[in-house]
C-alpha cells in the first residue's frame, strides 16, 4: 500500500516539474492567467463531479426498502472501514460494473449497475463494494482532480508556447533567439508526458483501492474472483447485445470496458490490466488469513 502512495507522490512531482519547466520557457503574466483558468476549471469539475456523474450514468438512489441486501453490504463495509454511510445508487446498465464518486467521504456515492447485481454472488459483491468505498476513503477524487488540474495546465502552457512560436513569439526582449525549435519540441512532448503521468496516477490509485478493499473485507480473493467474472461477463454482454459502454464513466468504473490491447496501449489506460490486479490480490490473499463475511 505504501508503495502505491509513494508512486502517486512521485508522479505528482513529475507533473509539477513539467509545469515548472514549461513555465520557465514562457514566463510573463499570461502564464499565470492560464494556470488560474486551468485550476478553476478543475475545481469546478471537482465540486460538481458527483452530480454530473450521476446524471451521465442515469443512476438512481435506492432506499433500504428498495435494495435491502445491497444496503446491508454497504453499511457493514463502511463500519469496517470507519467511514460515513454513502448514498447507494443503481444504474440501469446491463454491463456489469460499479463506480464511486464524491469529493470527500461525507459526500460519497457508491453506484452499481443492474448487470453487476445479476452476475456476482454476495461474497464477490462485497469485494467490489469495498473497492469503491476504498476510492472514497483514499480521497481519489481529490487526487484525480489535482492531477487533472496540473495536466491541463501543462497542456495550456504547451499550446501557448506553440502559438507563440508560430506567430513570431520566439524572441526575447533583448532580441536574442529563445531557441524556438527546442521550445516547440517541449510544447509538443510535455502535454503527452503529462497525460501519461496522469493516467499512471489513475492506475496506481486502482492498485491502492484494491489493496485497501482487501484489508477492509479481509478477503482479497473475493475481489479477485469478482474481477475475473466482471471481465468475462462484460465481454459477453457487449458482444451479445447492443449495450454500449459509457466512455465518460470508464475512468470511474471498477473495470475499464475499453481496456485491452498491447502493452504500449495500456500506458494510455486509466486502469491497470485486470490480470495484474488479480495476481496482486491473490498474492495478498496468500499473506492474509481470510475472514468470514
Amino acid at each position: 500500500m505504501f508503495s502505491n502512495q509513494l508512486k502517486t507522490i512521485v508522479l505528482l512531482g513529475v507533473l509539477s516539474s513539467l509545469l515548472i519547466g514549461l513555465g520557465g520557457l514562457i514566463g510573463g503574466s499570461t502564464l499565470h492567467v492560464m494556470l488560474v483558468i486551468a485550476v478553476l476549471m478543475n475545481l469546478g469539475a471537482w465540486f460538481f463531479s458527483d452530480r454530473l456523474v450521476l446524471m451521465t450514468s442515469g443512476a438512481k438512489e435506492v432506499s433500504r426498502e428498495e435494495a435491502p441486501e445491497l444496503h446491508r453490504i454497504v453499511e457493514d463495509l463502511t463500519q469496517r472501514a470507519g467511514m460515513p454511510m454513502p448514498k447507494v445508487c443503481i444504474t440501469p446498465d446491463s454491463i456489469p460494473n460499479a463506480f464511486a464518486t464524491g469529493r470527500d467521504p461525507s459526500r460519497g456515492v457508491v453506484a452499481v449497475t443492474a448487470g453487476l447485481l445479476q452476475v456476482l454472488d454476495r461474497r464477490e459483491l462485497r469485494g467490489v463494494i469495498a473497492h469503491e468505498l476504498a476510492h472514497i476513503k483514499n480521497r481519489d477524487t481529490l487526487v484525480a482532480s489535482v492531477a487533472a488540474a496540473m495536466s491541463s495546465a501543462v497542456s495550456f502552457v504547451g499550446q501557448m508556447i506553440s502559438f507563440g512560436a508560430l506567430f513570431g513569439g520566439g524572441q526575447q526582449r533583448d532580441g536574442e533567439s529563445q531557441g524556438g525549435g527546442g521550445s516547440l519540441l517541449a510544447a509538443f512532448v510535455a502535454p503527452i508526458a503529462a497525460t501519461l503521468v496522469q493516467l499512471g496516477i489513475s492506475r496506481s490509485r486502482e492498485y491502492l483501492a484494491d489493496e485497501t478493499a482487501a484489508r477492509i473485507t479481509g478477503d482479497p480473493e473475493a475481489l479477485a474472483l469478482a474481477l475475473m467474472k466482471l471481465q468475462r461477463s462484460g465481454e459477453v454482454v457487449v458482444s451479445r447485445t447492443e449495450a454500449e459502454p459509457r466512455p465518460a464513466l470508464a475512468a470511474l468504473s471498477i473495470v475499464n470496458p475499453f481496456a485491452g490491447g498491447s502493452r504500449v496501449l495500456s500506458w494510455f489506460s486509466t486502469h491497470p490490466p485486470v490480470e495484474a490486479r488479480i495476481e496482486r490480490l491473490l498474492a495478498l490473499a496468500g499473506r492474509m488469513q481470510p475472514r468470514a463475511a
